[in-house]
């Protein structure tokens, strides 16, 4: 199958913007991207991108609950290395979709920096708009690691520089996203958290996230980000795109605009060929394996709370 099958479709290379690859088939994305573990950014591709506004998603969401993040925007005033908590181990209130609505409508929202991040839209009534099948279908993108995936918000939340032991697409629906990309050989240039911090914190404090804020970076104490820097890519990820984030590429997304920013993902398994040469990857795994005894502690002490039993539980798969 070659991108003339789809009417409109575009394939840009992020590492080298001024390609535009029409006409690319599927044997050379999959060789040149796919396998080597590339970024690749897709225009024109998506199906179903239309009209998921914040009313749409009301409509088919209302009434479900949803782990709704709460960064608090202090937390990016802070220096990181004092965060006692990151990405899905930040504090997790369970609220209706439609309560959360209004929290954006109202401003809350952004004024707190509450964030529906990750959540599986299995068992709604979206489960079946699957956004993503025509990306499945042409790039034979097999084995997923989890469902669809909804991540809605207001304007200005940003996801911190991190990356992800697996291969992930990125759809946007409504609103704008500012990508930054890093390659995985700029692991230790990036700063991140060691290892040894899933043994205390567990899934609080991920070995996957940096230290440095790339737009404000202290050089007197991260110099090496200086090294990183050249390496560094901009993205402006528009309604009806897709990026294709493989696994090991550090990332930072932010939310821009006035209003509600929507975007679906799904987390891939890494083809054989990269698994074993990927040292983020599995440097990445072997966090997770340390802090096997801090998730265990915390799923004790969820099941030892009968008044909150269930809200600690949900809080605690959320984190994985």
């Amino acid at each position: 199958m070659t991108s003339s099958n789809c009417s409109g479709l575009r394939f840009l290379d992020p590492v080298h913007p001024e390609l535009l690859l029409e006409g690319f088939s599927y044997e050379l994305i999959y060789k040149q991207y796919l396998q080597q573990g590339r970024p690749l950014l897709m225009k024109g591709l998506l199906e179903n991108s239309d009209g998921w506004s914040l009313e749409f998603l009301r409509k088919h969401l209302g009434t479900q609950l949803f782990p709704v993040r709460q960064y608090g925007r202090e937390r990016y005033q802070q220096d990181k290395r004092q965060w006692k908590d990151m990405g899905s181990g930040v504090s997790v209130s369970s609220l209706t979709f439609e309560t959360y609505a209004d929290l954006i409508l109202n401003g809350n929202a952004h004024k707190y920096d509450l964030y529906l991040a990750r959540c599986s839209l299995k068992g709604t009534s979206l489960e079946k708009v699957s956004v993503l099948s025509p990306v499945e279908q042409l790039l034979k993108l097999s084995n997923p690691v989890t469902p669809e995936n909804l991540w809605c918000g207001p304007a200005g939340h940003t996801s911190c520089l991190h990356y992800d032991p697996m291969d992930g697409t990125l759809a946007q629906l409504a609103g704008t996203k500012q990508v930054t990309l890093f390659p995985p050989s700029q692991l230790y240039n990036l700063y991140p958290f060691a290892v040894w911090n899933h043994l205390m914190h567990g899934a609080k404090r991920r070995a996957v996230y940096s230290k440095v804020y790339p737009d404000n970076p202290d050089l007197k104490v991260f110099p090496k980000f200086k090294m990183a820097m050249p390496h560094r890519i901009d993205i402006t990820l528009q309604p009806g795109e897709m990026l294709f984030i493989p696994a090991g590429w550090w990332h930072e997304i932010t939310s821009v605009g006035h209003s509600m920013v929507c975007s679906i993902n799904r987390w891939w398994n890494v083809p054989l060929s990269r698994t074993f040469s990927n040292w983020s990857k599995l440097r990445a795994h072997i966090g997770s394996l340390l802090g096997i005894p801090h998730t265990l502690l915390n799923f004790a002490d969820a099941m030892a709370s009968s008044d909150s039993r269930q809200h600690k539980l949900r809080a605690l798969i959320q984190r994985f």
